[in-house]
């Protein structure tokens, strides 16, 4: 076979091994990739006769992956998508059972510990938390970041992994933290698609590697295709490495180390990936591996036939090159072992793996069908003293003749039952409402449980330490109590590290971080490039590993270039790992009203809507803001601060603690008492409130104001709807477009808390227009709620109960 390395000085060197330790590392090579290639023939099975929904499988790339895995060790890092379950169980980082367990939603995280269930097959990842949230130790394990379906949306988040290798060897004062590090020695793994390759996050996070110089291995998987789109439709001259060689680092330079090897060949891969990642490992700089000449023979999924999209020439060609296919006869030509021995090692896996495939099925089918019994029995009771009894029996017997049951049948009985009955009572019908209860509450445990750590060091649980000030106070510019907020948490605990654009040299472009580069280091506070998204992969990856991130976004009109990372990734990762995984990053913005369409921006709806997951907080002022970052930067989950963009030069008063007050996250405060009408309102747009409050008491209106202070969690001792039984009235102020984070407030106070059997008038949210803001002063004016729409608002409300007393205005 012949060699296909390039960019690799050594060959695939056996001189240290005798022959049978050689031919047995070898064998067990090609014994766990056909074991993963008849899982994937298994597992498409499986979806096709309905015992699963949907699959997605890696065929085709096994020996690659074979590759891959020797050169991973204990304490490296993989960010991969779903084409990786041979490099998954050549490391041991999962296995058969697991394997076939996620692939039929085994809800039990024992049985798949990636995602309890939660995810589609082949979306991997390892428990790095303990049962109390507290992180194991990274240092000894091989670890696997949680899998995402967006095929470029892990890239962001590999970059962080490799990054934070860079700040461990090179930051003295981590040395200790060996749970996570040992000398920064650590290499992040990254694979992806080839036609992912055009996406952004994929050239962004190229870029910003080549800057950073982290140890971070990306192996690009070539089949030629998307889906069913050909490369020459998705890359420049077909080829992604021939069009990155401007990365490639000469001397003096900065850059990439590339390598590109066919993936059907064994030798030459075990060399590449042994030279590429030890250069990536020892001289921390990135390395590209593109494996070309790949072969997807079941196509991309199960959702459809990839006969359709190739050629029967390209077909023919797939099968002659299937890289099992030439591996064994790379084997048998190099008299390694005879075809004999293969056959009858092929034969062994293939019953392995059926016999892992039907016990992971009998699992998962033993659990539900003991569910489903007990269910029937208890529907068979009632049906004996309901006077719908056929219709009962009925039920009963339909759950019984059920095919492949799941929960949702057993639940689905219950509930046909309870409305059949729903007329009578009797004791063993309410012996099947406890049960269906009880049953409901191991559901949610299953199904709708950790969007949040909840652990014992969640922010939520951080006591309450109130600000505290000197008699005589100095009033200073709302940054500088930022400022001395950060530099009290940087002098007070060394894992905090803060980056974006502008922030280290020249302290942000509103001197929250002002001469904290200098004091602290570049490592610690460092500027970016203009990335957003890989900034907060950065800080994702740094979490991750158990540093503390404050990842930067200028102005919250750009967070929207970050929003698919924390969304799909960010915001997502403690459910889909079923609180297996956390990456508590600080995202720090700013944002409401300033001038102009992109300076102005109040996206909270949008924000509210894609980022369940993250505590979304929104301090009214730098102190308050001081303190929610104290709070935050003594918990373990992540969350999103949007700073005041016209409070920065305003004065407050300094806290003597202000490095360690703390602002308690979901606590509403009222700031101005009344009896009206209560106003919720939050930001920049609270001193609008304030100003208004003044000329509608002087107008005999007496309202209210309410902050929520954190808009996710809200409120959560109701101070709404206390608030509601004195007014009787609603007004949300909101900078948002209409039907923005004013409807969901509304949503909170009206019908979660009950706020609605309060009111005797109609609520009214004020809410900005539905265009983004002009620029200037006029612009924000007719745009945004001012004070005299506040006024106006607020006084008509008073005018509709009392017309005598309040008269219209005009």
């Amino acid at each position: 076979m012949p060699q296909t390395a390039q960019l690799t000085t050594n060959r695939f060197d056996s001189a240290e091994l005798n022959f049978e330790d050689f031919k047995k590392i070898v064998i067990n090579d090609y014994r766990i990739g056909f074991e993963s290639r008849q899982a994937a023939l298994i597992g498409r099975r499986e979806v096709l006769t309905g015992k699963a929904k949907f699959g997605i499988f890696g065929d085709g790339k096994e020996v690659a992956q074979l590759a891959m895995a020797k050169a991973f060790k204990a304490g490296d890092w993989r960010a991969g998508y779903y084409r990786d379950q041979t490099f998954m169980f050549a490391t041991g980082m999962s296995n058969m059972k697991e394997f076939f367990a996620q692939l039929y939603a085994n809800p039990d995280i024992e049985k798949d510990p990636a995602s309890g269930g939660r995810q589609m097959n082949c979306h991997y990842a390892t428990r790095y938390l303990d049962a109390d949230g507290n992180y194991t130790n990274q240092a000894e394990t091989m670890n696997c970041s949680s899998d995402i379906s967006t095929t470029g949306g892990h890239m962001p988040r590999l970059l962080g992994l490799a990054y934070a290798s860079k700040l461990y060897r090179n930051n003295p004062e981590l040395s200790d933290l060996t749970k996570f590090s040992v000398n920064g020695n650590e290499v992040a793994f990254g694979t992806i698609g080839n036609g992912s390759t055009s996406e952004g996050l994929f050239m962004e996070t190229f870029n910003a590697a080549g800057v950073l110089q982290v140890p971070m291995a990306i192996s690009i998987w070539d089949d030629a295709y998307a889906i069913s789109v050909p490369a020459k439709l998705q890359t420049t001259k077909e080829d992604i490495s021939e069009i990155l060689k401007g990365f490639q680092r000469e001397d003096g330079t900065n850059g990439y180390e590339i390598f590109k090897v066919r993936g059907w060949d064994y030798v030459a891969l075990c060399e590449t990936y042994a030279r590429a990642i030890e250069v990536c490992r020892t001289e921390q700089v990135p390395v590209l591996i593109h494996v070309t000449e790949m072969t997807q023979p079941q196509g991309h999924s199960t959702s459809g036939s990839h006969e359709r999209y190739k050629s029967k020439e390209r077909l023919a060609w797939e099968a002659e090159h299937d890289c099992l296919l030439q591996m064994r006869k790379w084997i048998i030509s190099s008299a390694i072992t005879t075809e004999q021995e293969l056959d009858k090692i092929e034969a062994e896996a293939k019953i392995h793996v059926r016999d892992c495939q039907r016990e992971a099925w009998n699992e998962l089918g033993a659990v539900i069908k003991a569910e489903l019994e007990e269910a029937a029995s208890l529907i068979d009771a009632v049906a004996q003293e309901a006077t719908a009894q056929d219709e009962v029996e009925e039920v009963a017997q339909v759950l019984r003749e059920c095919i492949d049951p799941g929960r949702k049948d057993i639940i689905g009985a219950i509930r046909k039952t309870l409305r059949l009955t729903i007329k009578q009572n009797f004791a063993t019908k309410q012996t099947l409402v406890n049960w269906f209860n009880n049953n409901n509450a191991q559901n949610h445990e299953r199904y709708n449980t950790k969007l949040f750590t909840n652990s014992a060091h969640s922010p939520l649980k951080v006591p309450v330490n109130p600000a505290q000030y000197e008699a005589d106070a100095r009033l200073v510019d709302g940054r500088e109590v930022l400022n001395a907020c950060f530099d009290a948490n940087f002098g007070r605990d060394k894992t905090i590290v803060a980056f974006g654009e502008d922030l280290g040299n020249i302290g942000d472009v509103n001197q929250g971080f002002a001469g904290l580069q200098a004091k602290y280091g570049d490592l610690r506070i460092t500027d970016t490039g203009i990335r957003e998204s890989t900034i907060i992969g950065q800080g994702m990856g740094l979490a991750m590993r158990g540093l503390r991130p404050i990842a930067e976004i200028q102005y919250l009109d750009y967070l929207l270039y970050a929003m698919t990372v924390l969304s799909d990734d960010l915001a997502s990762l403690s459910y889909r790992t079923s609180g297996g995984q956390k990456a508590p990053v600080i995202v720090r913005t700013r944002g409401h009203r300033l001038e102009g369409i992109w300076h102005s921006g109040s996206p909270l709806g949008m924000i509210l809507s894609s980022l369940r997951g993250l505590h979304i907080c929104v301090p009214r002022d730098m102190t308050q803001a001081a303190g929610m970052y104290n709070t935050l930067l003594r918990g373990d989950e992540p969350a999103l601060v949007i700073e005041s963009l016209n409070g920065y030069r305003l004065k407050e008063k300094l806290p003597i603690n202000v490095g360690d007050f703390t602002v308690p996250l979901g606590k509403a405060e009222i700031i101005k008492e009344g009896t009206d009408i209560t106003v919720i309102s939050y930001g920049s747009t609270l001193r609008i409130v304030m100003e208004a409050a003044e000329e509608l008491a002087q107008m005999g209106v007496n309202i209210e104001v309410i902050d929520p202070q954190t808009l996710y969690p809200f409120d959560t001792d109701q101070l709404s709807l206390a608030s509601l039984k004195k007014t009787s009235k609603l007004l949300v102020v909101d900078e948002d477009v209409p039907g923005g984070a004013s409807a969901y407030i509304t949503q909170k106070v009206l019908e979660m808390q009950g706020g609605y059997y309060q009111l005797d008038a109609q609520p009214k949210t004020l809410c900005a227009k539905e265009h983004r803001p002009p620029y200037g002063s006029d612009g924000d004016y007719f745009t945004k709620p001012s004070a005299d729409d506040i006024i106006e608002v607020a006084y008509a409300m008073m005018s509709e109960a009392n017309p005598a007393k309040y008269p219209s205005i005009y």
